[in-house]
């Protein structure tokens, strides 16, 4: 779901039958490199096999808060994280097979034991948790569907957020990052209007860049290009 990697040769989801689901994300394929490969051999541990039921079951700590991340890219940013918050689990989706590589490697390299990986649809692993499970969900620099036709497959819509809110439990936190403007412009419209959330910035506002967010190659890219990144960070408040 991220944009850390693109890749040209992608598949048209306009052609998908329309009674197959409508899918957020779109696999790519490239190789990958001999530290990739081998820390998959390594570091297999640190990858969970769908169906993965309660995500808290596969830490040795269940109790802990869950922070769930949905599209890492690489994962460095995600690994950085769990580096600096030992006394929180955290598991990342991701469907582009280079991103779980890489982040497996720097995260074995590091001795992490506080973080999972999985290769799968976040939707479907969203709906088989229990709900009022999850602490945090992050989800940065998702596939902004630029067409219009595409818009359906944007993962913040009223559509999808009623599942993210079910999942999180109260007072638990929704935080996605975007540089694309008019993204950062359908998600605002969308969680200010829900019930459930609250805008932890106020009403109407993107929430100052935190500190605790690692940037990510994608950020600095938009930066580089002068595009602004918008955060936004929601509560769960019912």
């Amino acid at each position: 779901m991220s944009n850390d990697q693109l890749d040209p040769q992608v598949v048209e989801l306009d052609n998908l039958n329309e009674h197959r689901e409508i899918v957020t994300f779109m696999r790519r394929s490239s190789p990958l490199n001999t530290s990739q490969r081998t820390a998959l051999e390594q570091y297999g541990h640190l990858i969970l096999e769908y169906p993965v039921g309660d995500l808290r079951q596969h830490f040795e700590h269940p109790e802990r808060p869950l922070t769930v991340e949905i599209g890492f890219g690489m994962g460095r940013s995600l690994v950085l994280m769990a580096k600096a918050n030992p006394e929180r689990n955290f598991v990342g989706i991701e469907v582009h097979v280079p991103g779980i590589a890489q982040c497996v490697y720097e995260a074995g390299m590091a001795g992490l034991t506080n973080l999972r990986l999985l290769d799968a649809d976040a939707i479907q692993v969203l709906r088989e948790m229990p709900d009022n499970s999850i602490n945090a969900i992050q989800l940065y620099f998702p596939d902004p569907w630029q067409k219009k036709r595409h818009f359906k497959r944007r993962f913040v819509s009223h559509d999808r957020m009623p599942l993210v809110e079910e999942k999180l439990e109260m007072g638990g936190t929704f935080h996605s990052a975007t540089d694309w403007e008019p993204y950062a412009e359908w998600m605002l419209d969308v969680l200010d209007n829900r019930p459930r959330l609250e805008n932890l910035a106020g009403k109407g506002n993107s929430y100052p860049r935190p500190e605790w967010r690692p940037q990510t190659k994608f950020e600095r890219r938009g930066l580089e290009e002068g595009h602004k990144i918008n955060d936004f960070y929601f509560k769960k408040i019912k």
